[in-house]
């Protein structure tokens, strides 16, 4: 159970919705159980007096408006505790996704790198959505159930003390034993159904995501069977919850007739030491009503173990450290924005695991305030490796990486991330609007600014109608790839910062578009800080310091023409164009 203690703790915030649901839920129990109970009586003594002279002076209106009165108090008590109690669940729930996601998000890449994308759909969704049986099926029936079998104790020990005690009795051991009981026939199967469920959403979103290549290579009825093995491993899971609720109910309707006979027995010479009178009716239909108290967790704790798994997939993202943090404090920048600045990696290295060899090797390098320097080898040899540790996005494990002689662990991520723009050679389009995808880079930049931003970067076009209200699709379906590499170098113009960052700007792009690329880039970085990585030898001869990577090692470092004289590394994939 431990599993759920941090989210308990978010019940704090809710305490008044969550404690007012169970008030409401009391008083709609004590309204159903008094109904019947009154009715009873009422009817029993109502016959009675009307077979003797009692039937003159018996006062059929203050019973009869009981009835009336409890009928309609559980009608009410049953809406407001159905309103109030959900949507201080759903308050609770969607704290709860916040929280998960800020949890989340500090974690990537490094801790949720094996985690597929459906996996974390899943847990931000259904895995969440799991919690609210903490409370609507486990908290507030056993609180419920207890209260009310106290106060049904008393009430009929106030008529015989020995049939209100073995009642209570009875109850407070069915709502001991019950959960106790469908939790261990439940378990197993809730695991195994979270799980699944889980499974059934990876394989779905996997035949969806990737559904034109299966297409192509012949493979998408093979893969559309494992999404009907999934579901129907999850509705073999469903079945089992389904028939595990049935048998809880009819045990439980099982127990309360041989209680009801038990009761029966012991009150049929009368009450309290009385002779036998309408109050047999009172208590027997006490003890029929009581079975609903115990309905509510007939078979609510077989989720119990489906919310336990729930939980534990959670706490392994929300109890996991992030690789990298970054410090809290909020004080002015160091740095200014509009200021020239510098890079200083120093004796650098880094490894993405233990035991993996090193993709930066005791690297030293030093981008002055203002110059361009680009970075240049094969592919795996460290070069955009460099811009990760530079955004923080991995921390090294040796050496130092300075922005402005200021160092990169003492920046928040608040003043690092105003320093950097990045263009990348994949760029992520957003499914939204034009205008959602540029605001990104700039939040309170307006139309025209958004429109002067399109022009310079020779996507005006765009501003056809819809303009910047056009839909671009999930990934940017509706754009070429040349379009989103503009919208890329769009959100560095907007975004302003002193250091670009260009990782292979141009790949896969035809030579024309290229051309055009480099053009767009050259104009927006006259006076900042770049550096530029690439495996294509474009652009070099305008850069002021060029570097060889090989393996995570600086092999080769100078400008463009002394570097093609030496004959070196450079000078051979020069020529190997």
């Amino acid at each position: 159970m431990r599993e759920l203690l941090p989210y308990l703790k978010l019940y704090k915030k809710h305490w008044f919705g969550l404690s007012l649901g169970m008030i409401l839920g009391f008083l709609t129990l004590f309204a159903s159980i008094g109904l019947l109970t009154l009715s009873g009586w009422f009817l029993s003594a109502a016959a009675v007096a009307g077979l003797t002279i009692a039937r003159e002076t018996f006062n059929y209106m203050l019973p009869g408006g009981g009835v009336r009165g409890l009928a309609m108090g559980r009608t009410a008590g049953r809406w407001g505790e159905r309103v109030v109690s959900h949507n201080a669940t759903f308050k609770l729930l969607t704290d709860l996704r916040v929280y998960f996601y800020e949890k989340l998000t500090p974690l990537i890449p490094g801790r949720v790198g094996g985690l597929r994308d459906a996996d974390l759909l899943n847990r931000l969704v259904a895995d969440v959505s799991a919690m609210d049986h903490v409370y609507l099926r486990l908290v507030s029936p056993v609180i419920l159930s207890i209260l009310g079998i106290t106060c049904l104790t008393g009430f009929l020990v106030w008529f015989d003390s020995d049939i209100g005690l073995t009642l209570g009795a009875i109850l407070m051991a069915l709502v001991l034993i019950w959960p106790v009981l469908f939790y261990k026939l439940g378990k197993g199967n809730g695991h195994r159904l979270t799980q699944n469920r889980a499974d059934l959403r990876i394989r779905a979103l996997d035949w969806i995501e990737g559904h034109s290549e299966l297409l192509l290579f012949g493979a998408e009825k093979r893969y559309r069977e494992k999404i009907d093995q999934a579901q129907m491993a999850l509705m073999s899971n469903q079945a089992i919850n389904a028939h595990i609720t049935g048998l809880a109910n009819a045990l439980l309707l099982l127990a309360n007739g041989m209680t009801l006979l038990l009761i029966l027995w012991m009150s049929a010479d009368g009450i309290g030491g009385s002779a036998p009178s309408p109050l047999i009716a009172l208590v027997v239909f006490a003890t029929l009503a009581s079975v609903e108290l115990l309905m509510p967790i007939a078979g609510a704790f077989q989720y119990l173990g489906q919310t336990l798994a729930s939980a534990r997939r959670l706490n392994e993202v929300i109890g996991a450290e992030p690789d990298v943090q970054f410090p809290s404090y909020t004080h002015n920048k160091v740095i200014g924005r509009d200021s020239k600045v510098a890079v200083e990696f120093s004796d650098v290295s880094f490894a993405y695991e233990s035991n993996a060899p090193l993709a930066v090797d005791n690297l030293s390098l030093s981008v002055p305030a203002g110059s361009k320097l680009a970075i240049l080898g094969k592919t795996g040899s460290g070069k955009s490796t460099l811009l990760q540790l530079l955004t923080r996005y991995w921390d090294v494990q040796q050496g130092d990486i300075k922005i402005g002689e200021q160092a990169l662990t003492e920046l928040s991520e608040s003043e690092l991330r105003s320093l950097i723009s990045v263009v990348s050679q994949r760029v992520d389009v957003l499914n939204g609007t034009l205008r959602d995808n540029l605001l990104i880079a700039k939040p309170d930049a307006d139309d025209s600014e958004l429109a002067g931003t399109l022009s310079k970067v020779g996507l005006e076009y765009l501003m056809d109608a819809p303009g910047l209200d056009q839909w671009l699709g999930d990934g940017g379906r509706q754009l070429s790839g040349g379009e989103k590499r503009r919208i890329g170098i769009a959100r560095a113009v907007l975004h302003d910062a002193p250091i670009l960052l260009l990782d292979e700007p141009t790949e896969g792009l035809d030579r024309s578009t290229e051309s055009q690329i480099m053009s767009l880039l050259e104009q927006h970085y006259q006076d900042k800080t770049v550096v530029f990585v690439t495996h294509r030898l474009v652009g070099l001869s305008k850069m002021d310091n060029v570097v060889v990577l090989e393996q995570g090692k600086l092999v080769e470092q100078g400008e463009h023409s002394e570097l093609l004289k030496q004959n070196g590394r450079y000078f051979q994939l020069h020529q190997a164009i």
